[in-house]
């Protein structure tokens, strides 16, 4: 038997990846990096790179602060390369900074003042964080890490399919 050997790549040192194909047609697959992909985006920019109905995996380079964010529903972020914070306050009057019409993160423009501090998560890579219906968000990162979130498809998600996939 063959031994296969699983490399875990980072934002510095990454292979782009590719896929076998065995008895089917290459137009049902594609194949993206995240690495790759976050390497090529704007901080904080929220790129679909999984997608399921409504669900989506999204995959930014966190570098800096970024805004706050909110969502109407729950959604999980997971460090996949360097570290990053993510402080969460309890916002006080969700239904008038969140719409209840949309899904997905929605950047909030700014935050009101005294809102309850929750805390503060550092996540390193392998860590994952709940970002909470009800709670507001902003992440925080000194040097640039790779993050992804599962959420559903909102206004903040970024599709570039014909960039950032292999068919």
């Amino acid at each position: 038997m063959t031994e296969k050997r699983t490399e875990f790549g980072s934002l510095d040192n990454f292979q782009k990846g590719g896929i076998d194909i065995v008895d089917d047609d290459p137009r049902n697959y594609v194949f993206s990096n995240i690495y790759e992909t976050a390497a090529r985006s704007e901080p904080y920019e929220r790129v679909c790179a999984a997608k399921n109905f409504e669900y989506v995996i999204e995959v930014a380079r966190a570098e800096g602060q970024s805004g706050w964010y909110a969502c109407r529903h729950d959604e999980f972020v997971v460090c996949m390369d360097g570290e990053v914070d993510v402080h969460l306050v309890k916002l006080d009057a969700p239904e008038g900074l969140v719409d209840s019409s949309l899904d997905g993160a929605q950047r909030l423009e700014e935050l009101p003042d005294n809102q309850r501090k929750m805390g503060r998560v550092r996540l390193k890579r392998g860590h994952m964080a709940l970002l909470p219906v009800g709670a507001a968000y902003r992440f925080e990162a000194s040097s640039p890490a790779v993050v992804i979130f599962q959420t559903i498809q909102g206004a903040e998600t970024v599709e570039k399919w014909a960039e950032i996939c292999l068919a």
